[in-house]
């Protein structure tokens, strides 16, 4: 189930060009170009805010979702025969979307309380939709070698000072007499290790970050895992890499 419960008592009635083109027999492109041509004349007519149009990446529509109306509409001008496939599927489709007997049942508060999960639900899957946008255009940015605290430089109000040991506390890292380690359960998952020798050639120990790990790590941020400056204004924003070093 998509949803939670159905809208009202009912889902809302549609049917998607591609069904109407295979019910037609039409080629989909010849029906996009009729529900265009029915839509430019209806204008400002009926409420047309029922329709809906996917579109591809490139922003080429890729189907259109009509309501009862605007398809029985749109088969006017069809012949008789095409015009019977298509209205009798309508009618098959609204049996189908008969409410269900638990749901007809149920008091007015439960109906109300179910409504606003569903509500929950859409703001949820809307705000882990943006979290992962946000974190693939970090991870996609990511400097080899970059540390957690030059991560978190990029990140707005994190306490620079509390990011590793943060980590360690949480077993994420291990801190070692030269530096940190990652943890075995996470190294060339969310780190990787690098090894140098300091300026007084003494060996030290680092960990980098890999595009998992910069993905993690900001979800932490948004989730308020990591500890913040005092001064931070409340904001979570970031800066990309490529205009930090164009800042440089």
């Amino acid at each position: 189930m998509t949803d939670l419960i159905l809208q009202g008592n009912t889902q809302a009635l549609t049917m998607s060009s591609r069904e109407i083109a295979t019910l037609t027999g039409k080629q989909h492109k010849h029906v996009i170009r009729d529900i265009r041509s029915m839509l430019d004349a209806l204008g400002d007519g009926p409420d047309l805010g029922h329709v809906r149009e996917d579109r591809d990446a490139r922003g080429y529509t890729t189907v259109f979702h009509l309501d009862k109306e605007l398809t029985e509409t749109l088969v006017t001008g069809y012949s008789i025969p095409l015009r019977h496939k298509v209205i009798k599927r309508l009618h098959e489709l609204e049996q189908q979307n008969t409410a269900p007997a638990w749901l007809q049942n149920l008091s007015p508060q439960a109906k109300v309380v179910i409504e606003d999960l569903n509500s929950q639900v859409d703001h949820y899957r809307s705000e882990t939709q943006r979290l992962n946008a946000v974190c693939n255009d970090l991870a996609a940015n990511l400097k080899a070698g970059l540390t957690p605290v030059e991560f978190c430089r990029m990140l707005n109000g994190v306490n620079l000072n509390r990011v590793q040991p943060l980590l360690v506390e949480r077993k994420r890292l291990l801190k070692t007499q030269h530096g940190y380690r990652s943890a075995a359960a996470y190294r060339d998952k969310l780190f990787t290790e690098r090894r140098y020798l300091n300026r007084d050639d003494r060996p030290c120990e680092k960990v980098v970050l890999t595009q998992k790990g910069a993905k993690w790590l900001y979800s932490q941020y948004e989730q308020g895992q990591l500890e913040m400056r005092k001064d931070w204004d409340g904001k979570y924003t970031h800066l990309l890499f490529e205009q930090n070093s164009e800042a440089a």
